[in-house]
């Protein structure tokens, strides 16, 4: 089981890890928002622990950063059960996963990340493994090749991904628990917030960490790394102690407003503006613009462009709205909207 160790198994943690490791909640009580997923969850896990018998497969989505990894070890630790941990892209060859599955004990917790980006091969082994704790395989080539079914322990696998509509009908059909988690208000970022302080010992106003909230776009990860940062400059350039001038100066020099806009999240509105007249403007063409890939614009930075009222998607393309020439401090005259050539200023 070396090589597994060593490439396919992530169970041994990096060192810019262990900040992350330090903040995970072990319990289902200490997650931070996602309140009607954590009662569903309660009542799943309580249930499978009354009949003895290993939890549902559970398929966590949403965008990255709100803890779908953290959820899965809370409920490893909730069943009391081991917690191996791997992503779709370290699974090469089936003989990856069938060593992964025959090495497994009775009611282990089986985390694959990125679940969409499975191959084939690997994911049609998944579904016998999942529905009747089998693995389908064959020995030998040609005329003398024979299939075989190898008996397995009974496990949960939990699948996450950015991208559930990516994932194959067959195997989100077989997942009997679904969880898709939001992004939190910012009441739920700023306990979140709380939580870390305290935990690591941060001095910090009510104050303060209400603006980091709203500066946290919505994700706990995103948070956490602003505290970080915004320590360090309270350690170094101040007494440490995290006051509202503290966090408006450390903001400042990470090139991040108010709402929680990042410079890339501003060129993305600029662009439109200045070359395309505020849109519309196709994905590729605006990708290809702003230097990104079509991925890391529509996972990335457009969801929360989005969910803060700053752009929008159309038939005929993006587009940014009122509210972003407000923020950005663009005059708008309200006839941008005109399908023409792109400005060129």
């Amino acid at each position: 089981m070396d090589e597994f160790e060593d490439g396919i198994l992530n169970n041994e943690l990096r060192d810019e890890d262990q900040f992350e490791v330090r903040l995970r909640p072990q319990k289902l009580d200490e997650f931070q928002g996602q309140t009607a997923v954590k009662d569903n969850l309660k009542v799943f896990v309580t249930a499978a622990l009354g009949r003895d018998a290993p939890l549902d497969h559970v398929f966590l989505s949403g965008p990255p950063g709100l803890g779908k990894t953290t959820l899965a070890g809370i409920l490893a630790h909730e069943m009391g059960a081991e917690f191996k941990v791997t992503s779709a892209p370290a699974l090469e060859k089936p003989k990856d996963l069938a060593g992964l599955l025959t090495s497994m004990s009775e009611g282990t917790l089986f985390f694959i990340d990125e679940i969409h980006r499975l191959r084939p091969a690997i994911e049609e082994m998944l579904y016998i493994a999942m529905e009747d704790y089998e693995l389908d395989w064959i020995i030998g080539q040609g005329p003398a090749a024979r299939n075989i079914r190898i008996p397995l322990p009974p496990f949960t696998l939990l699948g996450a991904t950015t991208k559930p509509g990516k994932v194959a009908g067959p195997l989100y059909s077989r997942f009997g628990i679904t969880v898709r988690l939001e992004l939190y208000s910012e009441e739920e970022i700023l306990l979140v917030l709380q939580r870390s302080a305290r935990l690591l010992g941060i001095r910090c106003s009510d104050e303060a960490l209400r603006m980091l909230a709203r500066s946290s776009r919505g994700t706990p990860r995103v948070a956490n790394r602003l505290l970080r940062r915004v320590r360090d400059f309270a350690e170094v350039l101040h007494d440490g102690t995290i006051e509202e001038p503290v966090v408006t100066h450390a903001l400042k020099r990470l090139y991040i407003d108010s709402i929680g806009l990042e410079r890339h999240d501003r060129e993305i509105l600029k662009t439109i503006i200045r070359n395309y007249g505020g849109g519309p403007v196709g994905a590729e063409t605006l990708a290809i613009s702003v230097g990104e890939s079509i991925d890391t614009l529509e996972d990335f930075y457009e969801p929360f462009l989005i969910r803060s009222g700053l752009l929008k998607r159309t038939p005929r393309g993006r587009m940014v709205t009122p509210q972003a020439y407000a923020h950005l401090g663009i005059a708008h005259t309200g006839t941008e909207d005109n399908g023409n050539e792109p400005l060129l200023f």
